[in-house]
């Protein structure tokens, strides 16, 4: 069967695999059904299976002629801690969690592409599927590439593919250079001397000092950062005191930093520490700032980004593959594994974001119509990056 009536052919039952993943949904590092469920996939097809990278991530290793060169696909798996408000036959059947990132229809498109490849074989050299639990602010990414991931399944370079509400379906966005935001958290914790609020002259007043630091963080952005150099400081939480008439002697303020650039990211850690110093003397309290890495930024290598590219606009059609789309200030744990080896991270339209349909939305739902888009872009993908001699 040609590969095109293939991806046609079993579409149908990708369908049904996603929404099956939809509506049980797991979070991170508990995805122990839908790892049972790639994990039969692909035994079944005759591919190789390791598991227990990342506690409950899969690999599948899929050989093809003598070839040496290898590649690497990643899909994630896990879901969001949600409460998911659609009506539709395939919404979450547990109650608190849902698919609200579109991860099913990741997982669901790589098992469509393994087995393509597994049946056709149109390539020379060695594919690994990586099912990656736990990318939702819990590092499954790196935590794979602690446990060996790169030792264990040597790659040349490693591939990632995310949908993109917005886009629509049948287009594809890549550039090289930073794709995705690196995400970082704070915490800030203020200790000063309560006091009567009616007397706050014998106090150290850390609600006054709180508020003080919060615009000057701003500052960090505005006047240290370069203004082509996207970044962002945002307190998301100021907790301080009980009640109205009393001055409290401790407040806690916490947020994210974003950015493109790892350069950035050192500059914005001193900078805040700086600013710290700065309040604590002005305002003769004490500031501890407690800074945590988080992801790093995702950054597209240029030779996996051009090969990439091209196989998108023979896949899709050059005015369906936008080159020029910002960087997104989200973040994506597919950069540990883009730290290690030469990668790519692209986007595939889902279709229109109307009614709710964004990432990280109780109205979120994938659309099933971008499966055989995104399968078809892996196995021409891999037939790309390792041709087979005289390929047609």
């Amino acid at each position: 069967m040609e590969k095109q009536q293939l991806i046609a052919a079993i579409h149908p039952r990708l369908t049904a695999v996603r929404r099956d993943l939809h509506a049980h949904p797991e979070l991170a590092f508990a995805e122990t059904r839908t790892a049972d469920i790639v994990a039969q996939c692909l035994g079944e097809l005759g591919i190789e299976v390791h598991r227990g990278l990342a506690r409950t991530g899969v690999v599948g290793r899929l050989r093809a002629g003598g070839g040496t060169g290898s590649i690497g696909l990643r899909a994630d798996m896990d879901a969001l801690p949600l409460a998911e408000i659609n009506e539709f036959a395939h919404r979450s059947t547990h109650a608190g969690r849902m698919h609200a990132c579109g991860h099913d229809g990741h997982t669901t498109m790589l098992l469509g592409a393994a087995e393509v490849l597994a049946r056709t074989r149109a390539f020379d050299g060695t594919v690994h599927f990586i099912f990656q639990p736990a990318e939702e602010m819990a590092g499954g990414g790196k935590l794979m590439v602690d446990d060996g991931l790169f030792d264990l399944f040597p790659m040349d370079s490693v591939y990632s593919l995310h949908n993109w509400p917005g886009l629509g379906v049948g287009e594809f966005a890549v550039h090289p250079g930073p794709m995705m935001a690196g995400a970082d958290v704070f915490e800030i914790r203020l200790r000063g001397r309560g006091a009567h609020a009616a007397m706050p002259h014998q106090g150290r007043d850390v609600i006054l000092a709180g508020t003080a630091l919060v615009q000057a963080l701003q500052s960090l952005v505005a006047r240290n950062v370069n203004p082509q150099d996207a970044a962002v400081v945002s307190v998301t939480r100021f907790n301080a005191g009980h009640g109205d008439n009393v001055l409290p002697d401790e407040a806690v303020l916490g947020g994210t930093v974003r950015m493109l650039r790892p350069d950035v990211r050192s500059r914005l850690e001193d900078g805040m520490r700086r600013v710290c110093r700065g309040i604590e003397s002005a305002f003769e309290v004490v500031v501890d700032l407690d800074y945590r890495f988080g992801y790093p930024p995702t950054v597209n290598a240029e030779g996996p980004t051009a090969l990439a590219e091209r196989v998108a606009r023979r896949c899709f059609g050059d005015a369906c593959v936008h080159t020029g789309m910002d960087p997104a200030m989200g973040s994506e744990d597919f950069a540990f594994l883009a730290e290690k080896v030469p990668a790519c991270y692209a986007w595939l339209g889902n279709g229109s974001s109307e009614g709710g349909c964004v990432v990280h939305s109780p109205k979120y739902d994938f659309n099933d119509a971008a499966i055989p888009h995104g399968v078809r872009y892996w196995v021409e993908l891999v037939e790309e990056a390792l041709p087979k001699e005289h390929r047609g």
